[in-house]
């Protein structure tokens, strides 16, 4: 007979999520959106669906998807567009630092090999735990040393611990996301430039992840494209923000020191991100302003799924560390439950709720839970309702 609690070998994510697809239930464990994209979007995909975009897209993505978010930027980050001679530190934002990909996951899978090409070995890679999979394992596929680092209670960091760890166990790469996955924490300004300073010093990469960057709470978390150099990566995409996760269209800026280098890695990677979703997506960009009406009202849900749910789950006894934005609630077990991944699957099999167990993103969570808050107020509400019949 076979064993319920066998763990998988893979993802904990696609394994609790495929539960779901195959047998049904609440999918409040793999971070799907369940809401539906903006229609004026879909609206423009229908009507370009005949047109000639179903061959190869540039490598580099397409050109007017590229000057739209080169614009952007240089409107967000003025300092960039022209520098001034007493700034040469610093870079300059040109066309040609963005680079079109299959969604932010394959930015990541791409940087790292990127790193593994240019970085003497052996090396070390750094998230900030609990961690993000990927960043956990890339480094593992690429035969590299992999440091969890703790935040402290208070969720701040000790950059004096930070910075030792990084010359003893000589991390090279350091990843981190700002809101983060599965917790949101939004770094400081203070915490984000004495990350950058102490990369310099070092000669770290940072790889920042931002696809939960417009998904805040109240704040908007501050990202140090001021700040553009050869040491900092950037990463983004569409997935989250327009709830079209199965798009796969995200992007990468980096430095012109090295985005020539990536893109010819990438020509025999990834080619090119799909044409036709591409360019739905410029049009929808050029005619709604970045789509900011839809997301305003999906930050705003997300807040008010964030309160509801971590609220009832605090009545049952979690614990929840204050989290400022993004998809999820990450949650400490009541006491009575030291074992995530038992409870993952009792949940599951008595009442087809599906949630990730801490274990997944760190060994010293296991008694925690991600429950991904981005599902429509009636599935939370349903969720609920399961979750306290459990109890």
């Amino acid at each position: 007979m076979q064993n319920k609690y066998q763990k998988p070998t893979g993802s904990y994510i696609s394994f609790m999520s495929n539960k779901v697809k195959t047998y049904g239930g609440i999918n409040l464990a793999q971070g799907i959106p369940g809401f539906n994209p903006p229609k004026e979007l879909t609206d423009i995909l229908s009507e370009i669906a005949g047109n000639n975009l179903h061959q190869y897209a540039p490598g580099n993505g397409n050109n007017d998807l590229l000057d739209l978010l080169h614009k952007k930027y240089q409107n967000e980050y003025p300092c960039l567009a022209d520098l001034s001679a007493d700034r040469q530190d610093r870079q300059a934002f040109s066309k040609d630092d963005f680079l079109i990909l299959q969604g932010a996951t394959e930015a990541l899978s791409l940087l790292y090999i990127y790193f593994n090409k240019i970085i003497p070995k052996p090396f070390s890679a750094l998230a900030f735990d609990p961690v993000y999979e990927s960043y956990k394992y890339l480094p593992e596929i690429f035969n590299t040393d992999f440091i969890p680092f703790s935040f402290e209670q208070d969720a701040s960091i000790d950059f004096m611990k930070l910075e030792k760890t990084c010359v003893e166990d000589n991390v090279k790469v350091i990843f981190l996301g700002s809101p983060g996955n599965p917790f949101g924490k939004i770094w400081t300004k203070a915490e984000m430039n004495s990350l950058l300073d102490m990369s310099k010093k070092l000669d770290i990469f940072i790889v920042l992840d931002a696809v939960y960057k417009e998904l805040y709470f109240d704040e908007k978390p501050y990202i140090p494209l001021d700040q553009f150099n050869s040491n900092l990566f950037y990463t983004n995409s569409f997935s989250k923000i327009f709830s079209i996760t199965g798009w796969r269209i995200g992007y990468l800026i980096a430095h012109k020191e090295h985005m020539q280098k990536i893109k010819s890695i990438h020509d025999y990677t990834g080619l090119c991100a799909s044409s036709i979703l591409q360019q739905a997506i410029v049009e929808y960009l050029k005619i709604f302003d970045f789509g900011k009406d839809y997301i305003l009202n999906l930050r705003n849900r997300l807040k008010e799924s964030y309160n509801h749910l971590s609220g009832e789950l605090e009545k049952l006894g979690f614990e929840i560390p204050e989290t400022k934005g993004g998809y999820f609630v990450w949650a400490k077990l009541p006491e009575k439950y030291s074992d995530g991944f038992k409870f993952t699957i009792d949940l599951y099999d008595e009442q087809k709720v599906a949630v990730i167990p801490g274990e997944h993103f760190s060994d010293k969570t296991k008694n925690y839970i991600r429950f991904n808050i981005a599902r429509e107020k009636e599935e939370v509400d349903e969720g609920i309702k399961k979750i306290k019949e459990f109890f």
